[in-house]
């Protein structure tokens, strides 16, 4: 059971808990019927992220076989046969199927969400084969992806999103992705696991990195300023040091910069975002 969560990378499902910004932030946490919704979503975009794994896990096999980590994914070790890969991504994608046939019954914006999962579906398949070798695009589709995730979960409960929480959320985006392509640099330019990584530097990783950390910093303030209630912009503090402690992982010269092994091997970092939902729940719903 183990090698086949491993196949769908369910850890990394806390991604598309981005989804869920939108009805947060739209105070619709207890509508019963969006909650539904969302959650039903957040199913439907993680199976179909985990499709985009499967592809990708097939179409590299060969190079995850030579890196030092992975290596260990199912197809790349032999545990999961490609045959049996395809048949799982098979299941997902009728799983997916029935879930928005019953989507349609309550939910809204349902063909525009499809548009965007499919847009989502599309680039990464692509990403896959062959525009991860291409620079600045590959760090794009990177952040897009998290973009997506937002933006798919405003559609699917009929709530707009706030120009700048989406600006807050790219800035972001491209801060991680910058980042994990900064230690992917510095770990492994020299082998033949990722060509794309020839094209950068260092420097010009870092500089834009922390570049898109300011700017992030910069849109969330004037988004906290948006809000009814002032006690929000006290929230900005926390979102510093959160970014703070991320530049701090990253800049560990064993971490390998992947967004969610970095916020999940750091107690801190999930005390402080634990901490900041708090104070945001406060602020917003009592």
């Amino acid at each position: 059971m183990k090698k086949y969560l491993k196949l769908l990378r369910v850890k990394h499902y806390i991604k598309n808990l981005l989804i869920f910004l939108p009805l947060f932030f739209s105070k619709n946490i207890l509508n019963k019927e969006k909650i539904i919704i969302a959650i039903i979503g957040f199913i439907i975009f993680s199976f179909t992220s985990s499709i985009v794994y499967i592809i990708n896990d097939i179409k590299d096999v060969e190079k995850d076989r030579k890196h030092p980590i992975k290596k260990n994914r199912p197809i790349a070790s032999g545990s999961i046969s490609k045959r049996n890969a395809i048949i799982i991504a098979l299941i997902l994608l009728l799983i997916i199927i029935s879930m928005y046939i019953y989507v349609c019954k309550i939910g809204y914006n349902v063909i525009a969400s499809i548009i965007f999962l499919l847009i989502y579906l599309i680039i990464n398949i692509l990403y896959s084969f062959g525009l991860k070798n291409k620079p600045i695009i590959d760090i794009v589709i990177l952040a897009s992806g998290f973009v997506l995730r937002v933006l798919y979960g405003g559609l699917i409960i009929n709530v707009s999103i706030s120009s700048w929480l989406y600006l807050t959320v790219f800035a972001i985006s491209f801060y991680l992705g910058l980042g994990k392509r900064r230690n992917e640099y510095i770990k492994y330019q020299e082998q033949e696991t990722r060509s794309v990584l020839k094209f950068y530097n260092k420097e010009f990783l870092d500089k834009n990195m922390y570049m898109f950390l300011s700017l992030a910093i910069c849109f969330y303030s004037l988004w906290a300023r948006e809000f009814e209630n002032t006690l929000m912009i006290w929230t900005v503090p926390i979102i510093m040091i959160l970014g703070m402690r991320y530049s701090f992982n990253i800049e560990n010269e064993n971490s390998e910069g992947d967004p969610t092994d970095v916020i999940l091997k750091d107690k801190i970092m999930i005390l402080l975002a634990l901490i900041y939902l708090l104070f945001v729940c406060i602020i917003m719903y009592i």
